[in-house]
Protein backbone atom coordinates (compact mmCIF):
# COMPACT_ATOMS: atom_id res chain seq x y z
CA UNK A 1 0.00 0.00 0.00
CA UNK A 2 1.19 3.48 -0.80
CA UNK A 3 0.20 6.19 1.65
CA UNK A 4 0.01 9.88 0.89
CA UNK A 5 2.45 12.23 2.61
CA UNK A 6 -0.46 13.78 4.48
CA UNK A 7 -1.25 10.44 6.10
CA UNK A 8 2.17 9.66 7.52
CA UNK A 9 2.16 9.34 11.29
CA UNK A 10 4.89 9.01 13.86
CA UNK A 11 4.61 5.27 13.56
CA UNK A 12 5.82 5.47 9.97
CA UNK A 13 9.23 6.84 10.94
CA UNK A 14 12.18 5.05 12.51
CA UNK A 15 12.97 6.86 15.73
CA UNK A 16 16.49 6.42 17.08
CA UNK A 17 17.40 5.93 20.75
CA UNK A 18 16.92 9.01 22.87
CA UNK A 19 20.10 10.74 24.03
CA UNK A 20 20.42 11.54 27.71
CA UNK A 21 20.14 15.23 28.55
CA UNK A 22 23.36 17.22 28.91
CA UNK A 23 24.37 18.06 32.47
CA UNK A 24 27.37 19.51 34.26
CA UNK A 25 29.97 16.87 34.90
CA UNK A 26 31.64 16.86 38.29
CA UNK A 27 35.38 16.05 38.28
CA UNK A 28 36.14 12.55 39.43
CA UNK A 29 39.25 10.51 39.94
CA UNK A 30 39.54 7.31 37.94
CA UNK A 31 42.42 5.91 40.00
CA UNK A 32 41.96 3.71 43.03
CA UNK A 33 44.76 5.60 44.86
CA UNK A 34 43.97 7.81 47.79
CA UNK A 35 43.41 11.53 47.28
CA UNK A 36 46.63 13.46 46.96
CA UNK A 37 48.70 10.50 45.73
CA UNK A 38 50.18 11.17 42.29
CA UNK A 39 50.23 8.43 39.62
CA UNK A 40 53.61 7.00 38.71
CA UNK A 41 55.38 6.55 35.39
CA UNK A 42 55.04 8.37 32.04
CA UNK A 43 51.40 9.38 32.72
CA UNK A 44 52.60 11.99 35.20
CA UNK A 45 52.29 15.55 33.86
CA UNK A 46 52.93 18.95 35.35
CA UNK A 47 50.40 21.77 35.17
CA UNK A 48 52.86 23.81 33.12
CA UNK A 49 53.35 21.18 30.40
CA UNK A 50 49.60 20.61 30.08
CA UNK A 51 48.98 24.36 29.77
CA UNK A 52 51.66 24.63 27.09
CA UNK A 53 50.15 21.74 25.12
CA UNK A 54 46.64 23.24 25.21
CA UNK A 55 48.00 26.66 24.22
CA UNK A 56 49.65 25.24 21.10
CA UNK A 57 46.43 23.56 19.94
CA UNK A 58 43.65 25.01 17.71
CA UNK A 59 41.74 27.99 19.00
CA UNK A 60 37.96 28.52 19.11
CA UNK A 61 38.16 30.60 15.94
CA UNK A 62 39.74 27.62 14.16
CA UNK A 63 36.67 25.53 14.97
CA UNK A 64 34.32 28.30 13.85
CA UNK A 65 36.13 28.67 10.53
CA UNK A 66 35.91 24.93 9.86
CA UNK A 67 32.14 24.60 10.40
CA UNK A 68 31.14 27.86 8.71
CA UNK A 69 30.42 26.47 5.25
CA UNK A 70 28.50 28.81 3.01
CA UNK A 71 25.45 27.12 1.51
CA UNK A 72 24.10 28.21 -1.87
CA UNK A 73 21.04 30.44 -1.64
CA UNK A 74 17.76 28.82 -2.60
CA UNK A 75 15.50 30.91 -4.79
CA UNK A 76 11.72 30.88 -4.55
CA UNK A 77 11.57 29.05 -7.84
CA UNK A 78 13.35 26.07 -6.24
CA UNK A 79 10.79 25.70 -3.46
CA UNK A 80 7.67 23.61 -3.96
CA UNK A 81 4.59 24.77 -2.12
CA UNK A 82 3.21 21.22 -2.14
CA UNK A 83 6.22 18.91 -2.35
CA UNK A 84 5.37 15.61 -4.00
CA UNK A 85 7.62 12.70 -4.68
CA UNK A 86 5.87 12.08 -8.02
CA UNK A 87 6.58 14.63 -10.77
CA UNK A 88 3.53 16.40 -12.14
CA UNK A 89 3.98 14.95 -15.62
CA UNK A 90 3.58 11.42 -14.27
CA UNK A 91 0.20 12.38 -12.83
CA UNK A 92 -1.20 13.40 -16.20
CA UNK A 93 -3.98 11.28 -17.64
CA UNK A 94 -2.63 11.37 -21.22
CA UNK A 95 -6.12 10.69 -22.63
CA UNK A 96 -6.59 7.48 -20.65
CA UNK A 97 -10.29 6.59 -20.51
CA UNK A 98 -12.18 6.50 -17.21
CA UNK A 99 -15.41 4.61 -16.63
CA UNK A 100 -17.54 5.47 -13.55
CA UNK A 101 -20.15 3.33 -11.82
CA UNK A 102 -22.11 5.12 -9.08
CA UNK A 103 -24.02 3.39 -6.30
CA UNK A 104 -26.08 4.73 -3.40
CA UNK A 105 -27.32 8.21 -2.52
CA UNK A 106 -27.37 11.58 -4.28
CA UNK A 107 -24.16 12.53 -2.46
CA UNK A 108 -22.41 9.77 -4.39
CA UNK A 109 -23.77 11.19 -7.63
CA UNK A 110 -22.29 14.55 -6.66
CA UNK A 111 -19.01 12.87 -5.62
CA UNK A 112 -18.79 11.30 -9.08
CA UNK A 113 -19.11 14.74 -10.65
CA UNK A 114 -16.36 16.08 -8.37
CA UNK A 115 -14.00 13.16 -9.07
CA UNK A 116 -14.54 13.56 -12.81
CA UNK A 117 -13.89 17.31 -12.60
CA UNK A 118 -10.51 16.62 -10.95
CA UNK A 119 -9.48 13.92 -13.43
CA UNK A 120 -10.67 15.87 -16.46
CA UNK A 121 -8.29 18.72 -15.60
CA UNK A 122 -5.45 16.20 -15.57
CA UNK A 123 -6.11 15.07 -19.13
CA UNK A 124 -8.26 11.97 -18.59
CA UNK A 125 -11.14 11.21 -20.93
CA UNK A 126 -14.60 9.89 -19.99
CA UNK A 127 -16.09 6.80 -21.59
CA UNK A 128 -19.54 5.25 -21.30
CA UNK A 129 -18.24 1.89 -22.61
CA UNK A 130 -16.69 -0.43 -20.05
CA UNK A 131 -14.80 -2.30 -22.76
CA UNK A 132 -12.88 0.89 -23.65
CA UNK A 133 -11.93 1.80 -20.07
CA UNK A 134 -8.34 2.05 -18.89
CA UNK A 135 -9.57 2.93 -15.40
CA UNK A 136 -12.80 1.74 -13.74
CA UNK A 137 -13.89 3.68 -10.66
CA UNK A 138 -16.74 2.49 -8.44
CA UNK A 139 -18.29 5.20 -6.24
CA UNK A 140 -19.64 3.07 -3.42
CA UNK A 141 -22.22 3.02 -0.62
CA UNK A 142 -21.77 1.34 2.76
CA UNK A 143 -25.02 2.23 4.52
CA UNK A 144 -26.44 -1.31 4.23
CA UNK A 145 -24.94 -4.76 3.86
CA UNK A 146 -26.77 -5.42 0.59
CA UNK A 147 -25.14 -2.37 -0.99
CA UNK A 148 -21.69 -3.65 -0.03
CA UNK A 149 -22.40 -7.16 -1.31
CA UNK A 150 -23.37 -5.67 -4.67
CA UNK A 151 -19.93 -4.02 -4.87
CA UNK A 152 -18.08 -7.22 -3.88
CA UNK A 153 -19.83 -9.13 -6.67
CA UNK A 154 -19.09 -6.37 -9.16
CA UNK A 155 -15.40 -6.29 -8.19
CA UNK A 156 -15.07 -10.01 -8.91
CA UNK A 157 -16.59 -9.47 -12.37
CA UNK A 158 -14.26 -6.58 -13.08
CA UNK A 159 -11.23 -8.51 -11.85
CA UNK A 160 -11.99 -11.27 -14.34
CA UNK A 161 -12.05 -8.65 -17.12
CA UNK A 162 -8.83 -7.13 -15.79
CA UNK A 163 -7.01 -10.49 -15.81
CA UNK A 164 -7.83 -10.98 -19.48
CA UNK A 165 -6.17 -7.64 -20.28
CA UNK A 166 -3.04 -8.13 -18.18
CA UNK A 167 -0.76 -8.71 -21.19
CA UNK A 168 -2.28 -5.99 -23.37
CA UNK A 169 -0.58 -2.59 -23.87
CA UNK A 170 -3.23 -0.96 -21.65
CA UNK A 171 -4.03 -3.13 -18.60
CA UNK A 172 -7.15 -2.11 -16.70
CA UNK A 173 -6.94 -0.47 -13.25
CA UNK A 174 -9.79 -0.77 -10.75
CA UNK A 175 -10.53 1.79 -8.06
CA UNK A 176 -13.04 1.90 -5.20
CA UNK A 177 -14.15 5.36 -4.04
CA UNK A 178 -16.41 6.62 -1.28
CA UNK A 179 -17.89 5.11 1.87
CA UNK A 180 -16.99 1.46 1.28
CA UNK A 181 -13.38 2.44 0.65
CA UNK A 182 -13.39 4.21 4.01
CA UNK A 183 -15.02 1.37 5.94
CA UNK A 184 -13.35 -1.71 4.40
CA UNK A 185 -9.92 -0.42 3.43
CA UNK A 186 -8.00 -3.38 4.89
CA UNK A 187 -10.22 -6.05 3.35
CA UNK A 188 -10.21 -4.37 -0.06
CA UNK A 189 -6.45 -3.88 -0.24
CA UNK A 190 -4.95 -6.77 1.69
CA UNK A 191 -7.36 -9.68 2.00
CA UNK A 192 -9.16 -9.63 -1.32
CA UNK A 193 -6.58 -7.74 -3.43
CA UNK A 194 -9.25 -6.84 -5.96
CA UNK A 195 -8.46 -3.14 -6.32
CA UNK A 196 -5.54 -0.99 -7.42
CA UNK A 197 -6.74 2.34 -6.02
CA UNK A 198 -8.66 3.19 -2.86
CA UNK A 199 -9.90 6.74 -2.19
CA UNK A 200 -12.13 7.81 0.69
CA UNK A 201 -14.80 10.53 0.37
CA UNK A 202 -12.29 13.30 1.20
CA UNK A 203 -9.42 12.05 -1.00
CA UNK A 204 -10.63 12.67 -4.56
CA UNK A 205 -8.11 15.47 -5.07
CA UNK A 206 -5.43 12.79 -4.70
CA UNK A 207 -6.82 10.57 -7.46
CA UNK A 208 -4.27 11.62 -10.14
CA UNK A 209 -1.38 10.68 -7.85
CA UNK A 210 -3.03 7.44 -6.73
CA UNK A 211 -3.62 6.39 -10.34
CA UNK A 212 -0.02 7.24 -11.24
CA UNK A 213 1.21 5.00 -8.42
CA UNK A 214 -1.11 2.21 -9.61
CA UNK A 215 0.34 2.54 -13.11
CA UNK A 216 3.68 1.61 -11.57
CA UNK A 217 2.26 -1.69 -10.39
CA UNK A 218 1.53 -0.84 -6.76
CA UNK A 219 -1.69 -0.51 -4.80
CA UNK A 220 -2.40 3.07 -3.75
CA UNK A 221 -4.64 4.27 -0.94
CA UNK A 222 -5.77 7.50 0.68
CA UNK A 223 -8.67 7.29 3.14
CA UNK A 224 -7.82 10.28 5.29
CA UNK A 225 -10.93 12.12 6.51
CA UNK A 226 -10.85 15.90 6.75
CA UNK A 227 -12.14 18.31 9.39
CA UNK A 228 -12.69 20.97 6.72
CA UNK A 229 -14.76 21.13 3.55
CA UNK A 230 -12.55 19.41 0.99
CA UNK A 231 -14.05 20.44 -2.37
CA UNK A 232 -15.27 24.00 -1.82
CA UNK A 233 -13.38 25.28 -4.86
CA UNK A 234 -14.08 22.31 -7.16
CA UNK A 235 -16.81 22.96 -9.70
CA UNK A 236 -18.43 19.57 -10.39
CA UNK A 237 -18.91 18.50 -13.99
CA UNK A 238 -22.62 17.83 -14.34
CA UNK A 239 -23.12 14.36 -15.77
CA UNK A 240 -26.09 15.57 -17.83
CA UNK A 241 -24.99 19.01 -19.08
CA UNK A 242 -28.28 19.55 -20.90
CA UNK A 243 -30.37 18.49 -17.91
CA UNK A 244 -32.82 20.71 -16.08
CA UNK A 245 -31.85 19.68 -12.53
CA UNK A 246 -28.57 19.51 -10.62
CA UNK A 247 -27.17 18.65 -7.19
CA UNK A 248 -25.09 21.12 -5.16
CA UNK A 249 -23.21 19.82 -2.13
CA UNK A 250 -23.29 22.30 0.77
CA UNK A 251 -21.95 20.25 3.71
CA UNK A 252 -20.42 16.87 4.51
CA UNK A 253 -20.39 14.51 7.44
CA UNK A 254 -22.66 14.16 10.46
CA UNK A 255 -22.34 14.72 14.22
CA UNK A 256 -25.66 13.19 15.29
CA UNK A 257 -24.26 9.73 16.08
CA UNK A 258 -27.50 7.77 15.75
CA UNK A 259 -26.71 4.32 17.09
CA UNK A 260 -27.57 2.50 13.85
CA UNK A 261 -25.71 4.79 11.43
CA UNK A 262 -22.24 4.41 9.94
CA UNK A 263 -22.16 7.81 8.23
CA UNK A 264 -20.01 9.60 10.88
CA UNK A 265 -17.36 6.90 10.40
CA UNK A 266 -17.36 6.87 6.60
CA UNK A 267 -18.03 10.58 5.97
CA UNK A 268 -16.51 12.13 9.09
CA UNK A 269 -17.48 15.15 11.16
CA UNK A 270 -19.80 17.90 9.96
CA UNK A 271 -18.15 20.68 7.98
CA UNK A 272 -19.90 23.21 5.81
CA UNK A 273 -18.88 24.76 2.52
CA UNK A 274 -18.44 28.57 2.44
CA UNK A 275 -21.68 30.22 1.38
CA UNK A 276 -20.00 32.28 -1.36
CA UNK A 277 -18.80 29.20 -3.27
CA UNK A 278 -22.26 27.60 -3.04
CA UNK A 279 -24.02 30.69 -4.43
CA UNK A 280 -21.46 30.96 -7.23
CA UNK A 281 -22.13 27.36 -8.26
CA UNK A 282 -25.90 28.00 -8.18
CA UNK A 283 -25.38 31.09 -10.42
CA UNK A 284 -23.33 29.08 -12.92
CA UNK A 285 -26.00 26.37 -13.05
CA UNK A 286 -28.68 29.02 -13.54
CA UNK A 287 -26.72 30.51 -16.46
CA UNK A 288 -26.48 27.01 -17.97
CA UNK A 289 -30.28 26.73 -17.98
CA UNK A 290 -30.74 24.49 -14.94
CA UNK A 291 -34.29 24.90 -13.61
CA UNK A 292 -34.02 23.04 -10.29
CA UNK A 293 -31.19 22.74 -7.76
CA UNK A 294 -31.10 20.28 -4.86
CA UNK A 295 -28.88 21.27 -1.93
CA UNK A 296 -27.13 18.18 -0.60
CA UNK A 297 -25.68 17.11 2.74
CA UNK A 298 -25.66 14.16 5.12
CA UNK A 299 -27.45 16.49 7.56
CA UNK A 300 -28.21 19.30 5.16
CA UNK A 301 -30.21 21.62 7.43
CA UNK A 302 -27.49 21.69 10.10
CA UNK A 303 -25.44 23.81 7.66
CA UNK A 304 -23.27 26.37 9.49
CA UNK A 305 -20.67 28.49 7.70
CA UNK A 306 -18.03 29.92 10.04
CA UNK A 307 -15.43 30.57 7.34
CA UNK A 308 -15.58 34.35 7.84
CA UNK A 309 -14.75 35.96 11.16
CA UNK A 310 -17.65 38.41 11.08
CA UNK A 311 -20.09 35.50 11.03
CA UNK A 312 -18.83 34.03 14.30
CA UNK A 313 -21.33 35.41 16.81
CA UNK A 314 -22.13 33.95 20.21
CA UNK A 315 -25.67 32.87 19.25
CA UNK A 316 -26.17 29.11 19.60
CA UNK A 317 -27.92 27.10 16.90
CA UNK A 318 -31.67 26.71 17.38
CA UNK A 319 -33.41 23.33 17.20
CA UNK A 320 -36.97 22.23 16.61
CA UNK A 321 -39.01 22.41 19.81
CA UNK A 322 -38.71 19.25 21.91
CA UNK A 323 -35.53 18.00 20.16
CA UNK A 324 -32.02 17.59 21.56
CA UNK A 325 -28.54 16.53 20.40
CA UNK A 326 -25.66 14.44 21.74
CA UNK A 327 -23.29 17.36 21.16
CA UNK A 328 -23.03 20.80 22.72
CA UNK A 329 -24.85 23.74 21.08
CA UNK A 330 -22.78 25.19 18.24
CA UNK A 331 -22.01 28.89 18.29
CA UNK A 332 -22.17 31.44 15.49
CA UNK A 333 -21.93 31.19 11.74
CA UNK A 334 -24.38 31.55 8.88
CA UNK A 335 -27.16 28.99 9.23
CA UNK A 336 -29.26 26.98 6.82
CA UNK A 337 -31.96 29.67 6.77
CA UNK A 338 -29.34 32.23 5.63
CA UNK A 339 -28.17 29.97 2.81
CA UNK A 340 -31.70 29.05 1.74
CA UNK A 341 -32.73 32.72 1.64
CA UNK A 342 -29.74 33.75 -0.50
CA UNK A 343 -29.92 30.75 -2.82
CA UNK A 344 -33.59 31.42 -3.53
CA UNK A 345 -32.72 34.97 -4.67
CA UNK A 346 -30.11 33.89 -7.26
CA UNK A 347 -32.88 33.18 -9.75
CA UNK A 348 -36.50 33.54 -8.55
CA UNK A 349 -37.57 31.15 -11.35
CA UNK A 350 -35.17 28.36 -10.29
CA UNK A 351 -36.69 25.83 -7.89
CA UNK A 352 -34.75 25.02 -4.72
CA UNK A 353 -34.92 21.66 -2.92
CA UNK A 354 -32.75 20.11 -0.19
CA UNK A 355 -31.97 16.65 1.19
CA UNK A 356 -31.37 14.92 3.50
CA UNK A 357 -32.39 16.86 6.62
CA UNK A 358 -32.76 15.89 10.27
CA UNK A 359 -36.05 16.77 12.03
CA UNK A 360 -34.17 18.53 14.85
CA UNK A 361 -32.98 21.32 12.52
CA UNK A 362 -36.31 22.88 11.55
CA UNK A 363 -36.62 26.04 13.66
CA UNK A 364 -39.48 28.37 12.74
CA UNK A 365 -37.31 30.71 10.63
CA UNK A 366 -36.59 27.88 8.18
CA UNK A 367 -40.28 26.96 7.90
CA UNK A 368 -41.30 30.60 7.50
CA UNK A 369 -38.82 31.02 4.64
CA UNK A 370 -40.08 27.92 2.84
CA UNK A 371 -43.65 29.21 3.15
CA UNK A 372 -42.68 32.71 1.96
CA UNK A 373 -40.52 31.97 -1.11
CA UNK A 374 -42.39 30.66 -4.11
CA UNK A 375 -39.35 28.99 -5.64
CA UNK A 376 -38.50 26.93 -2.53
CA UNK A 377 -40.38 23.67 -3.05
CA UNK A 378 -43.09 22.94 -0.52
CA UNK A 379 -41.78 19.45 0.04
CA UNK A 380 -39.96 18.37 3.20
CA UNK A 381 -38.21 15.09 3.88
CA UNK A 382 -38.70 14.34 7.58
CA UNK A 383 -36.97 11.05 8.54
CA UNK A 384 -38.77 9.50 11.51
CA UNK A 385 -37.07 6.04 11.50
CA UNK A 386 -39.58 4.72 14.08
CA UNK A 387 -42.93 5.58 15.64
CA UNK A 388 -41.96 4.19 19.05
CA UNK A 389 -40.39 6.51 21.65
CA UNK A 390 -38.62 3.49 23.17
CA UNK A 391 -36.99 2.55 19.87
CA UNK A 392 -36.18 6.21 19.09
CA UNK A 393 -34.32 6.40 22.41
CA UNK A 394 -32.35 3.25 21.57
CA UNK A 395 -31.56 4.77 18.17
CA UNK A 396 -30.35 7.97 19.92
CA UNK A 397 -32.49 10.12 17.64
CA UNK A 398 -32.93 12.92 20.19
CA UNK A 399 -36.74 13.10 20.15
CA UNK A 400 -39.90 11.24 21.14
CA UNK A 401 -42.92 10.26 19.08
CA UNK A 402 -44.83 13.17 20.62
CA UNK A 403 -42.12 15.74 19.75
CA UNK A 404 -42.04 14.46 16.16
CA UNK A 405 -45.83 14.76 15.81
CA UNK A 406 -45.73 18.28 17.25
CA UNK A 407 -43.19 19.22 14.57
CA UNK A 408 -45.42 17.71 11.86
CA UNK A 409 -48.39 19.78 13.08
CA UNK A 410 -46.24 22.92 13.14
CA UNK A 411 -45.02 22.31 9.58
CA UNK A 412 -48.52 21.73 8.24
CA UNK A 413 -49.80 24.89 9.93
CA UNK A 414 -46.96 27.08 8.63
CA UNK A 415 -46.79 25.57 5.12
CA UNK A 416 -50.31 24.75 3.90
CA UNK A 417 -50.38 21.95 1.34
CA UNK A 418 -46.85 20.78 2.21
CA UNK A 419 -45.75 17.38 0.90
CA UNK A 420 -43.99 15.16 3.47
CA UNK A 421 -41.75 12.13 2.95
CA UNK A 422 -39.90 10.01 5.50
CA UNK A 423 -37.49 7.14 6.21
CA UNK A 424 -38.30 4.15 8.42
CA UNK A 425 -36.22 1.25 9.75
CA UNK A 426 -37.92 -2.04 10.61
CA UNK A 427 -36.41 -4.68 12.88
CA UNK A 428 -34.06 -2.50 14.93
CA UNK A 429 -32.36 -4.14 17.92
CA UNK A 430 -34.91 -4.87 20.66
CA UNK A 431 -37.92 -3.76 18.61
CA UNK A 432 -41.15 -5.53 19.59
CA UNK A 433 -44.36 -6.12 17.71
CA UNK A 434 -45.94 -3.27 19.68
CA UNK A 435 -43.09 -0.94 18.61
CA UNK A 436 -43.67 -1.95 15.00
CA UNK A 437 -47.40 -1.27 15.27
CA UNK A 438 -46.62 2.20 16.66
CA UNK A 439 -44.57 2.91 13.55
CA UNK A 440 -47.46 1.85 11.32
CA UNK A 441 -49.86 4.09 13.28
CA UNK A 442 -47.45 7.05 12.89
CA UNK A 443 -47.40 6.52 9.12
CA UNK A 444 -51.20 6.51 9.01
CA UNK A 445 -51.48 9.53 11.32
CA UNK A 446 -49.03 11.76 9.43
CA UNK A 447 -50.20 10.76 5.95
CA UNK A 448 -46.87 10.90 4.10
CA UNK A 449 -46.78 11.37 0.34
CA UNK A 450 -43.69 9.17 -0.01
CA UNK A 451 -42.00 6.68 2.34
CA UNK A 452 -38.64 4.90 2.16
CA UNK A 453 -38.77 1.68 4.18
CA UNK A 454 -35.71 -0.43 5.08
CA UNK A 455 -34.93 -3.55 7.08
CA UNK A 456 -32.29 -2.88 9.74
CA UNK A 457 -28.76 -3.78 8.63
CA UNK A 458 -26.08 -4.39 11.25
CA UNK A 459 -22.86 -2.42 10.76
CA UNK A 460 -19.49 -3.19 12.35
CA UNK A 461 -18.29 -0.09 14.20
CA UNK A 462 -17.93 1.34 17.74
CA UNK A 463 -21.29 2.15 19.33
CA UNK A 464 -20.22 5.39 21.01
CA UNK A 465 -18.17 8.28 19.72
CA UNK A 466 -17.75 11.40 21.83
CA UNK A 467 -18.76 14.56 19.98
CA UNK A 468 -17.54 17.78 21.61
Amino acid sequence: RVNTPAKLTLGAFAVGPLRPPLRWLQPRRCSARADGEAPAGPRRRTAGSLSAQVGSGPSFQDFVRRVSVKKPAVGKEDLSENPNYLPEDLQEGNSRKVYFETYGCQMNVNDTEIAWSILQKKGYERTAQLSEADVVLLVTCSIREKAEQTIWNRLKQLTAMKNKRMKTPSPMKIGVLGCMAERLKTELLEREKLVDVLAGPDAYRDLPRLLAVAEGGQQASNVLLSLEETYADVMPVQLAPQGHSAFVSIMRGCDNMCSYCIVPFTRGRERSRPIGSILEEVRILSDQGVKEVTLLGQNVNSYRDTSEEQFCSSDPTRLSRGFQTVYKPKQGGLRFSDLLERASRVNPHMRIRFTSPHPKDFPDEVLELIAERENICKQIHLPAQSGSSQVLKAMRRGYTREAYLDLVRNIKEMIPGVSLSSDFISGFCGETEDDHQQTLSLIRQVGYNVGFLFAYSMRKRPHFWKVA
